[in-house]
């Protein structure tokens, strides 16, 4: 008996018990589709997370008072009770670091708030933010029209500001934004520079923010807040000197006793990526875990329906080993059975894994994903799962007696 004709025999019979074919399909579906699922999404956030890191310079270096990423369970009062990083703080690295560390800037959302440019105004959800003649090549933003700041305006603390592209379309829709005034909070500041889009990231956009001279903001909420500090290696070859560099020199400036662990943090997109592989492998476990308990269930099934379908046909397989079926053809009958509502629930479960998983990269609006790796490994994992439950069905019917089969009603 060739395959072909044992394959079309195992759906002929599939289609003779629709119910409980369709029951044993959907649970074997909901493992596959619990396991794929999972990874699409993973994938869909890992190939997120990579492009909008690549946005950010390689050879950037950010410290910050908290960790920007925290896995697991850790006691929060150690990090609030560190003393903030100051303005004060930054301004001595700037000088102790000199020639070792370059493009030193500060790092900081002062408010959130309106902005209005005559009887325009925005929502009240942008980003006040202050920085310095570094802190746009740090952050990845381009001119897009006009300038950056100069080491002038930082120095003499001037009302300039420069603007992302959400908040030039909300209040200069039909005219040119370079050099008009806008106020923040009633104070004028005049605009010097538009960047261009960045568009959203974790659906939020990155263009809805104007950044004015930290140190004129310094003036207006003060200089001890909290801050975050961005600094350039030079190139990634030298990220891990320049961190050294940066830790021993702020371990002095923060008058870091010598023994004590750091009360900062410092963080490379190379660390980040790192946390972000970590959490991303959980999710991997944890779908794994979940797709296989529910699969071993869907593999019980299918030995129950199977076991089911050798009573039922008691009488069919007497008769074929009357006409000459040997043994093995009856095996191979049953394991194709097995086999072959596997792999049909599979395909179901991959397809709508898949799509649902893919769900996550319209809302993200990055591209979609296609999980080869986890789909083949599915139709492998359900070629085995039909095998490995279907094999004791298969020999049973093997071993009837042609004899009492055929007087079997």
């Amino acid at each position: 008996m060739n395959i072909l004709e044992v394959f079309r025999q195992a759906i002929d019979s599939i289609r003779s018990n629709k119910l409980r074919s369709s029951l044993t399909l959907l649970a074997i579906a909901v493992g596959v589709f619990a396991i794929i699922s999972a990874n699409t999404a993973v994938l869909v956030l890992d190939n997120y997370f990579r492009n909008t890191m690549s946005l950010m310079g390689g050879d950037v270096i950010t410290v910050s008072k908290f960790p920007a990423i925290q896995m697991g369970p850790s006691d929060w009062n150690v990090y609030r009770n560190r003393q903030d990083i100051t303005i004060h703080q930054m301004e001595r690295l700037q000088d102790m670091g000199e020639g070792r560390i370059t493009e030193i800037g500060p790092n900081r959302t002062y408010r959130t708030t309106r902005v209005t440019y005559g009887e325009n105004e925005t929502e009240p959800n942008i980003g006040i933010r202050g920085g310095n003649e570094f802190y746009l090549s740090n952050n990845a933003f381009t001119i897009e029209r006009g300038r950056n700041f100069l080491p002038e305006d930082i120095d003499y603390a001037r009302a300039v500001a420069i603007i992302g592209a959400d908040v030039e379309s909300a209040l200069f829709d039909r005219e040119e934004a370079i050099g008009k005034t806008i106020r923040v909070e009633g104070r004028p500041y005049t605009v010097i520079g538009v960047v261009e889009a960045r568009g959203a990231v974790f659906g939020q956009t990155m263009d809805r923010f104007v950044v004015m001279p930290y140190s004129n903001l310094a003036g207006v909420y003060g200089r001890n807040q909290n801050i975050g500090i961005q600094v350039r290696a030079g190139s990634v070859d030298n990220l891990a000197s320049a961190i050294d560099d940066l830790t021993g020199l702020l371990r002095t400036i923060r008058q870091v006793e010598p023994g004590d662990p750091n009360d900062f943090e410092i963080a490379t997109n190379e660390s980040l990526s790192n946390t972000f592989d970590s959490f991303t492998g959980m999710l991997y476990v944890i779908g794994f875990v979940i797709g296989g308990v529910v699969l071993l269930g869907a593999g019980i099934g299918v030995m129950n329906i199977m076991l089911v379908s050798v009573t039922e046909r008691t009488r069919e397989i007497g008769i074929r080993k009357a006409v000459g079926a040997t043994r093995k053809a009856i095996v191979s009958q049953f394991l194709m059975e097995s086999v072959a509502i596997c792999q049909i629930g599979g395909v179901i479960g991959i397809i709508l894994g898949a799509a649902l998983g893919n769900a996550a990269a319209l809302w993200l609006e990055t591209g979609v994903v296609i999980p080869w790796g986890s789909a083949i490994g599915g139709v492998i994992g359900m070629m085995a799962v039909g095998v490995v439950f279907g094999v004791y069905p298969a020999f049973k019917a093997a071993r009837l007696d042609p004899i009492e089969s055929l007087r079997y009603e």
